[in-house]
């Protein structure tokens, strides 16, 4: 299928033909630790990358590579890579770009595991980061030194939805010939192409909206340049070793093939949720994309279609008020990940971002009264009665203790 077909179909065709496969619908599951080869003379020509096919499930597997054509569509790149966590994907590409005494620039809110990453990457390896905001080319041209060899981005942020400026990135970047990486975890490939905007890699927690079923923990990692995809695969991926197992690459080709319409929905929940806190006298501020009132609006509407299904709001009353509300909470469940059919609700400085400072928790913009709500598939008139419910008795509990 050469010709360019919309993502709703990517999601269900791409890198599969059913005729290779004794005519399977469902790509089939090739639950397999090795290859065998016809001669011996074969598997030398694969092992010098002087015929295709099969050697090692951990070198290439059938089933996995299927996904990894799927989300190199689904993401304008020229080549993907899968891997057995978000977290694996992570330390794979900055492993790959960075040597002992360099520098990456990052988004001043990341997730907390990346965060833990690169405080290891300092402390062994001399290798430095800095925080900054990704507004403005000005902020962000303000972070680069000599030794700044890349600049790591989330967008929208975890958890605080702020946005990174992809084009003002971009810019500097090619000033200082740095290379760019972007977690596109919270947008997903369906709302948003970061290599389109000039980043040279993209990831994701496979985990959340790639998988959209909470079963699965995995990672991916897309380029733009096969090449040097090809050498992450031949070094970094084939000697750390963090690859993905066949049949969790099953599991999110399934997934995959509902994500168009799950965003839609996840989309849409998200929107009447960001209406609704808006209302709540305890709600002192709520941050989603495609709000109106936000200030980086404009930005999201450049680089996203639409905003999403992750919502952060902070509750007035600090940490003491968030976790009653979400232990009266009855539909919503409160769980860390995101992307799910369940409606997901955390609150970042005791679970996600727990592992971070309070000071760097601060500089965030992770306040103590920060929720992170994770918009499911139920229908949302059902989760707005939950969340009301659990207002209402948070306000009455508080009057009771003023009194």
């Amino acid at each position: 299928m050469n010709e360019k077909i919309h993502k709703d179909t990517a999601t269900v065709h791409t890198g599969y033909d059913s005729n290779s496969h004794h005519g399977s619908l469902a790509v089939p599951l090739y639950q397999t630790s090795t290859f065998a080869f016809d001669t011996a003379e074969q598997g030398a020509r694969r092992f010098a990358g002087e015929e295709e096919g099969g050697i090692y499930s951990r070198l290439g597997n059938p089933t996995v590579q299927v996904l990894e054509e799927r989300m190199t569509t689904l993401e304008n790149g020229a080549a993907s890579l899968a891997f057995g966590s978000g977290m694996a994907a992570v330390s794979a590409i900055l492993t790959h770009l960075t040597k002992t005494g360099d520098h990456i620039i990052c988004s001043r809110g990341i997730y907390g595991c990346t965060f833990g990453l690169l405080g290891i990457m300092e402390e062994k390896y001399s290798i430095t980061h800095t925080l900054t905001s990704m507004g403005t080319e000005e902020e962000i041209e303000a972070a680069v030194t000599p030794e700044t060899v890349c600049i790591y981005i989330e967008s929208p942020i975890n958890p605080t939805m702020e946005l990174a400026d992809l084009r003002a990135v971009a810019e500097v970047a090619r000033r200082h010939q740095l290379k760019i990486v972007v977690d596109n975890t919270f947008a997903s490939p369906y709302l948003q192409n970061p290599i389109d905007f000039g980043a040279d890699f993209v990831l994701h927690s496979a985990t959340k909206y790639i998988n959209g079923h909470g079963d699965v923990i995995a990672g991916l990692l897309i380029g733009k340049d096969k090449e040097e995809m090809d050498r992450i695969r031949g070094s970094v991926q084939k000697d750390y070793g963090g690859i993905m197992s066949p049949f969790d690459a099953w599991l999110l080709i399934r997934g995959l093939k509902t994500l168009s319409v799950r965003m839609q929905r996840h989309t849409e929940n998200a929107t009447r949720f960001t209406d609704y806190l808006k209302t709540q006298d305890m709600v002192e501020a709520v941050f989603y994309p495609f709000d109106e009132n936000n200030p980086q609006v404009e930005i999201a509407k450049k680089q996203m279609t639409a905003g999403g299904g992750l919502v952060s709001f902070t509750i007035k009353g600090g940490q003491p008020a968030a976790q009653a509300f979400m232990n009266h909470l009855y539909l919503i469940k409160i769980a860390v990940s995101l992307g799910d059919a369940e409606t997901l609700i955390q609150h970042p400085a005791t679970m996600t971002h727990s592992g971070v400072p309070a000071e760097d928790r601060e500089k965030m913009g992770i306040s103590d009264g920060l929720l992170r709500l994770s918009a499911g598939l139920e229908h949302v008139d059902d989760l707005i009665k939950d969340l009301n419910q659990a207002f209402l008795k948070v306000a009455k509990e508080q009057h009771t203790l003023s009194n």
